[in-house]
């Protein structure tokens, strides 16, 4: 018994400094709203900051070489099935490694291939996975630096909702 209260201790103090240390080391936007962009994802599709309105929108830059992205990839793909989500792969490569990295994972949220990291820089994005979370009217809600798991991604959208 007196393990379990261990464990659960050092579980309690481990969440508790990796919410500290993301919280300390997420950007610091130069503006509250989402900011105009038209892109193109890596199916060839155009899109644009003016497709994501009346509904949060959680947008994930993360990175093929980046192992916390990995282990994040599949809470992405389940908050994408009932979210808007947009994914900014950053320095990953051209845009068939991007999509055999996806096929493997069988991943199929959207993905933005940031080859030079210039659209991650207008964010301010300076370690990976770094999350946002925008509400329905465009405002800033949220923003992390670090894994997220799926129930506190759920939660952060919800609240955004």
């Amino acid at each position: 018994m007196k393990w379990i209260k261990e464990v659960i201790a050092v579980i309690v103090i481990v969440v508790v400094v990796t919410n500290i240390a993301s919280f300390l080391r997420k950007p610091e936007l130069q503006t509250q709203n989402l900011p105009q962009f038209e892109l193109l994802s890596i199916e060839k599709e155009k899109i644009s900051s003016n497709d994501f309105k009346d509904k949060p929108l959680l947008i994930h830059f993360w990175a093929t070489w980046c192992p916390a992205c990995k282990l994040e990839a599949s809470n992405i793909q389940s908050i994408s099935k009932d979210w808007q989500v947009l994914t900014i792969a950053v320095n990953s490569g051209s845009d068939e490694e991007l999509k055999k990295f996806m096929k493997e994972r069988d991943l199929t949220y959207t993905v933005i291939n940031d080859r030079e990291g210039k659209f991650a820089q207008s964010f301010l994005v300076s370690a990976f996975p770094t999350t946002f979370v925008y509400n329905g009217s465009g405002e800033i809600s949220y923003s992390d630096v670090g894994y997220t798991s799926t129930l506190g991604l759920k939660f952060r959208m919800w609240l955004a909702n």
